[in-house]
């Protein structure tokens, strides 16, 4: 079983990362930050359609603010959405600005409604952590999925990631006829592989969406991460393996029922050789995300010597035992993905 050490914090973004983001157009002038969104009025507790607390408050602004606050919402909309097009604006309006009091960066949620046809849509503006955005932009780089966000000096603008709650999936969709077993077991084996690769932590039920795509034979599955705060910072590897946490136990078994341990070690060769094309085509980018990370610290040192020594016996490579931190851990994994 996987237990995260303690509550993480947030690390500045460096001028090295800084630099990168910058010639990745990663950073964006915006117009308004993280902290004029804190100066709203009062606030109330928000529900689901089943009246559960969902442990987001809605926030509300003086008037003398919110025309304001909307307007300059709707504008990062538009540099987020269509490259700065404000003409998108025209028909759109905010319909609520969310805050998640217990995240560990308390991002805000702003709910996004088309006039025309009610279809909405969300974005997010946080604290910017650099582990977090170390984690989006190797998410863009390495996974099968792209992720658009921007920063601009200490605010972090993303995008919402679509799909049903993985922990919400195992609860009331296991049953669903359509279901189809071998497929999601499979994904979940992929995922897995994708996060142990790159070293993304934390991957439980409440950590990820199932996107489900039907095809007109089959279902087609996708699991993507929604949390990134857990990039390149835990000293355990099981912390990095989706496999290890109780809160998966439902994907978990469905795996060792519908999967034969040759087909997962299939799967598991299938996917590194996806992540390893990925770097040679991204190989600009992800040398200088690396670059950046190598001179960044964004974990404690003990879990940095934590996790080299744990890497070094797993994959009988003493280059780990040189590393000094976190991005250059990083880096060995990926030259190791590309011999094999």
């Amino acid at each position: 079983m996987a237990l995260i050490s303690k509550k993480k914090k947030v690390y500045p973004i460096s001028p090295a990362l800084r630099k990168y983001l910058v010639e990745n157009s990663r950073e964006v002038d915006i117009p308004i930050h993280y902290h004029e969104l804190l100066r709203y009025s009062n606030s109330v507790a928000l529900y689901d359609s089943k009246e559960q607390d969902t442990f987001w408050e809605t926030v509300f602004y003086d008037q003398s603010d919110r025309e304001e606050i909307h307007l300059n919402v709707k504008r990062i909309y538009a540099i987020l959405k269509a490259g700065g097009d404000m003409s998108v604006m025209e028909h759109l309006y905010v319909d609520r600005i969310d805050l998640c009091i217990y995240g560990n960066t308390q991002p805000f949620r702003v709910r996004i409604v088309n006039r025309i046809n009610d279809n909405f849509d969300y974005f997010y503006i946080k604290n910017a952590d650099a582990s977090r955005v170390y984690g989006l932009e190797l998410e863009h780089l390495l996974s099968p999925n792209r992720i658009s966000y921007l920063v601009h000096q200490n605010t972090l603008i993303e995008e919402h990631i679509a799909g049903i709650p993985g922990d919400k999936f195992m609860r009331l969709h296991m049953s669903d006829p359509h279901l189809n077993p071998i497929r999601l077991a499979k994904e979940f084996v992929k995922f897995n592989e994708r996060c142990f690769v790159r070293l993304l932590g934390d991957m439980h039920s409440s950590n990820f969406v199932i996107d489900v795509t039907p095809d007109f034979e089959e279902t087609h599955y996708r699991i993507r991460a929604i949390d990134f705060d857990q990039q390149s910072y835990e000293g355990k590897r099981s912390i990095y393996l989706p496999q290890f946490f109780k809160e998966n136990n439902v994907l978990i078994q469905l795996g060792m029922k519908h999967i034969t341990p040759e087909s997962m070690r299939q799967y598991q060769r299938e996917e590194r050789a996806l992540i390893a094309t990925r770097v040679r085509s991204s190989h600009d980018e992800i040398q200088g995300i690396l670059d950046a990370m190598d001179q960044d610290q964004i974990a404690p040192l003990e879990n940095i010597d934590s996790l080299r020594k744990e890497l070094a016996r797993h994959y009988k490579n003493q280059k780990f035992m040189s590393c000094q931190t976190m991005g250059q851990i990083l880096r060995v994994s990926l030259e190791q993905l590309l011999k094999q």
